[in-house]
């Protein structure tokens, strides 16, 4: 039943908070009372762009895509998966309309919570404080790892470097969205791969001989 899974996911929600540090039995009671489950399906919309956002979003299971609008093309910037914040800081912290779009990339389960619910327990719980802050700066070290790999690594590495640290988005993502985030076409990420393919083939090849 809809009630069964919703207390599965939020098990599991609590499941990712305790991993970095324990709360009481009040605080989760408290989150549990205000955390409320969503289900989208692949290619469903979560937060579009005109939007004052008032919610953080936890990624229990699946995959959202965040991209921007550039005169009517649709650029990729990043994607959250199991276990990730999403956290509009600019719109949330200002009240200022976002400039961000999020969608799914296939069905995905997030936990959803006031800004203003989620305020009050890090200003009353030093413990969700911390949490919360440990997420934010994962998500701050991604973006920021992001802006230096556009800048020092070529097309193909960045290519190379997504297969060894997040494989997993090539089965949670269209290759549009994925050449999209690595700044380069569809047509060029088949070259890539098919150049990276041909270059592991004649290492095995020299191995061998």
């Amino acid at each position: 039943s809809k009630s069964l899974k919703r207390k599965t996911m939020l098990d599991k929600f609590i499941e990712q908070l305790i991993t970095e540090k324990n709360l009481s039995q009040e605080e989760l009671n408290y989150l549990e009372e205000h955390a409320k489950v969503r289900f989208y399906k692949n290619r469903q919309t979560i937060l579009s762009e005109g939007k004052i956002v008032k919610n953080i979003y936890f990624v229990i299971s699946g995959c959202v895509r965040l991209f921007y609008n550039l005169d009517g093309n649709e650029k990729t910037a990043f994607f959250y998966t199991d276990g990730d914040i999403i956290w509009a800081n600019k719109s949330i912290q200002k009240q200022m309309p976002t400039q961000k779009n999020y969608e799914a990339t296939e069905d995905t389960v997030m936990v959803e919570i006031d800004k203003d619910v989620l305020f009050q327990l890090m200003q009353s719980s030093i413990s969700f404080d911390t949490i919360i802050r440990s997420y934010r700066e994962k998500e701050l070290t991604a973006y920021q790892q992001l802006i230096a790999h556009f800048i020092t690594l070529s097309p193909e590495e960045r290519f190379l470097n997504l297969m060894q640290t997040n494989k997993i988005l090539f089965a949670k993502a269209s290759q549009q969205h994925i050449a999209s985030y690595l700044g380069v076409s569809s047509e060029t990420l088949c070259r890539i791969k098919k150049s990276v393919y041909e270059k592991q083939k004649h290492k095995k090849q020299a191995q061998l001989t």
